[in-house]
């Protein structure tokens, strides 16, 4: 006999598989009764459509060889002061990872979540330390989404002369991957002229053009003022840059953790799931297809 949730999967061209275990069906039961869902989601999330991950020196000079080489940390490239003492560096990390992003298809995870929030009467409204854009890419509407870090989509003066930012959508960068160098020309800035950014929230950085994110926050504050039992479904946070984890935590509100490194939780009424994002959303789309059987 099949389980009632393998119909549920199967629309959603997902292969079946094990009857969920308890905290999956916990998960279920809490997003099944719940009329909205608060997806936060860290740098896991990504991981899963072929993101490098920069969890420490190892994961970032892995992907960034010329960056081992030259002994650079994550916090040292991802600076603004490096965009000032040396810019075709700066822009050959940022410009691969945004061709990157451009090149790269969120995964179905994205497109469960999707299914998951049409389920609730007051859909899902994210949070993510994520700059690739990759909800939008997915569907999800871009005036329910909050980027807490930024985007490496818009861009911004260096230094910055204005409080002003535009989209990246012109700039094609030309990288030499090798030495994560940018061999085509620099942005710069419109108003200015002189060397341009991404619009992303960098270490040691006080330049950060924050008016996108305010307005992404204002618009989240409305939205759950409405709300009346939400419930968090945070995926692939970790602790090093806590932001989304404790965004998460202080909503006053049962929380699903999925993390397979850092998955503990704090209250009984919250779930951890030791699971990557992709898998562990595939195991609640599955349990929730057996709520929606009437199991």
């Amino acid at each position: 006999m099949s389980h009632p949730g393998d119909i549920f999967y199967a629309k959603m061209n997902i292969p079946a598989s094990e009857p969920p275990s308890q905290s999956i069906m916990r998960a279920a039961r809490l997003l099944a009764e719940a009329d909205a869902m608060i997806v936060t989601a860290g740098a896991g999330m990504g991981v899963d459509s072929g993101m490098p991950d920069f969890r420490g020196e190892a994961g970032l000079w892995r992907a960034y060889p010329a960056l081992g080489r030259a002994r650079l940390h994550f916090a040292k490239i991802a600076s603004p002061q490096r965009f000032a003492d040396n810019p075709r560096l700066a822009w050959g990390f940022y410009g691969h990872r945004l061709n990157l992003y451009r090149a790269t298809a969120p995964h179905e995870g994205f497109h469960i979540l999707r299914k998951i929030a049409a389920r609730l009467p007051h859909g899902a409204f994210v949070f993510t330390s994520n700059v690739d854009g990759h909800f939008q890419r997915a569907g999800f509407d871009e005036e329910r989404v909050v980027e807490c870090h930024g985007s490496i989509h818009w861009l911004q003066c260096l230094q910055p002369c204005a409080d002003e930012i535009w989209p990246a959508t012109e700039l094609h960068p030309d990288i030499d991957e090798e030495h994560c160098e940018l061999l085509s020309a620099p942005p710069l800035c419109p108003r200015c002229h002189r060397l341009a950014r991404p619009n992303i929230l960098m270490f040691g950085d006080w330049g950060w053009i924050d008016r996108r994110e305010r307005e992404q926050m204002a618009r989240l504050n409305t939205w759950r003022a409405g709300v009346r039992s939400p419930v968090v479904l945070e995926i692939g946070a970790g602790q090093a840059i806590p932001t989304v984890r404790h965004f998460g935590e202080v909503q006053g509100c049962p929380l699903i953790r999925l993390n397979p490194r850092d998955g503990a939780v704090r209250r009984s009424e919250d779930v951890s799931l030791p699971m990557n994002g992709l898998e562990g959303l595939r195991a609640i789309a599955q349990a929730l297809g057996g709520f929606a059987a009437g199991d």
